[in-house]
């Protein structure tokens, strides 16, 4: 007997017949003898709605309120759940996030959790029921509901399991795995059997997808096994695990591309110490995430182009700041283009193999597509180029490196 952590996102719980489905997911797995618990989403388009409710009712709404309504949505499906599992004969009650209690800080629209206490949850597992738990919700030390933001009932399945010791986190979506790439794009892309960690963190960060960020660091951060699989159909998905589990690493696990990305070019600032914190320090005091970052010196050595990504929905309000600032700074000229893409290759077998980097700018090189922004981590390479070259770049890259699957049998 296992105890595991089954997550439904918005599309596998989309309505009543879908939750029914869900039910019965659970229930097989209840009677082969697990202990289950179970986290889920708002159905498909709800939040959405609740957040356009929050919206039309005034466009600078108090954020505490904010995260009364749209965590809703979590609430009402966590019932349903656990009505239909009744109904079929499942023991199981529903829990809120501030029921469990999930303790998170109070910063609303974006909290963090803090601690899980289990008493509650072991208590209900011991007496033979299903947890259903509503996700992407908790409470703050201020005692106000408090949502986690983009991702969050990833990251409320992901540190659920970790506060349960579950022997796995089963993340249930409208996907059956992680793959090698897009397989919209390419359509010989490969579904991952296995994938460290590391690899996947890289890959949700640079555009994947599958799985936001936050969850994966947690699951990394406390070991927790975690597989991405498909709520519609029965075949195994793709386990998210430590390195160690991997008996034989590609040196390539993925091409990630991340289509919503913009780069601005700070031309002729002063060359003086300090003022590339000037430059930055605007743009994270009004929470604007900057990512690759390329710095040139003038031959004269008295000043200097700074080069750096940004979110393509933050682009015109940063630009805004850097000109509000332009006589703090005293820069020449702000360059800045919206139509950019960031297409990564990633792979912990980098750390061994020579010559990666290479292999990617050679491939580029070849397609005619030129790199504007070139960015490296221990596993990754990430390069930013035209984005009415992102399809091209992503094909060529992934038969580069030998990702493509064999061509169908005729």
């Amino acid at each position: 007997m296992a105890r595991i952590v089954k997550k439904f996102g918005g599309t596998s719980v989309g309505d009543v017949d879908r939750i029914r489905n869900v039910a019965n997911r659970v229930a097989r797995a209840v009677k082969e003898g697990h202990e289950v618990v179970v986290v889920v989403s708002a159905m498909s388009g709800v939040t959405n709605q609740l957040v356009a409710y929050c919206r039309d009712a005034a466009p600078l709404h108090d954020a505490r309120e904010y995260d009364a309504v749209v965590a809703a949505g979590e609430q009402i499906t966590s019932g349903l759940l656990a009505i239909c599992l009744q109904e079929l004969g499942v023991p199981a009650r529903s829990f809120l996030g501030w029921q469990v209690p999930i303790k998170t800080n109070s910063v609303h629209g974006s909290a963090r959790i803090e601690d899980i206490p289990t008493e509650r949850l072991e208590a209900c597992l011991k007496e033979g029921r299903v947890a259903v738990i509503a996700g992407f919700q908790g409470i703050g030390d201020d005692g106000r509901i408090t949502t986690l933001g983009r991702g969050g009932s990833d990251t409320s399945a992901v540190a659920v399991a970790a506060a349960i010791k579950a022997e796995r986190c089963d993340i249930y979506t409208d996907v059956d795995g992680v793959y090698t790439t897009d397989p919209r794009i390419v359509p010989r892309a490969r579904k991952l059997d296995k994938i460290s960690y590391e690899e996947m963190l890289e890959m949700a960060s640079v555009g994947a997808k599958v799985l936001q960020t936050r969850s994966v660091a947690l699951a990394m951060k406390h070991g927790v096994r975690t597989q991405v699989l498909s709520s519609f159909e029965d075949k195994p998905g793709t386990l998210i695990v430590g390195e160690d589990e991997i008996v034989e690493q590609e040196v390539i696990s993925g091409i990630a591309y991340s289509r919503g990305e913009a780069k601005v070019t700070v031309v002729g600032l002063k060359d003086r110490p300090g003022q590339v914190s000037h430059l930055f320090g605007p743009l994270a005091d009004a929470n604007i995430n900057v990512d690759m970052i390329v710095q040139s010196a003038s031959d004269n050595g008295e000043a200097t182009d700074v080069t750096f990504t940004i979110p393509e929905d933050d682009l015109l309000r940063a630009v805004k700041i850097l000109k509000e600032h332009k006589d703090q700074l005293q820069y020449q000229d702000i360059q800045y283009n919206g139509e950019v893409t960031k297409v990564s290759v990633v792979g912990v077998g980098m750390r061994s193999h020579a010559g990666v980097a290479r292999k990617m700018f050679d491939t580029l090189a070849e397609k005619g597509i030129n790199i504007q922004v070139i960015s490296t981590s221990e596993i990754k390479v990430s390069v930013i180029i035209d984005s009415e070259y992102t399809e091209l770049a992503v094909r060529a890259l992934h038969t580069a490196y030998g990702l493509d699957a064999p061509a169908a049998s005729a």
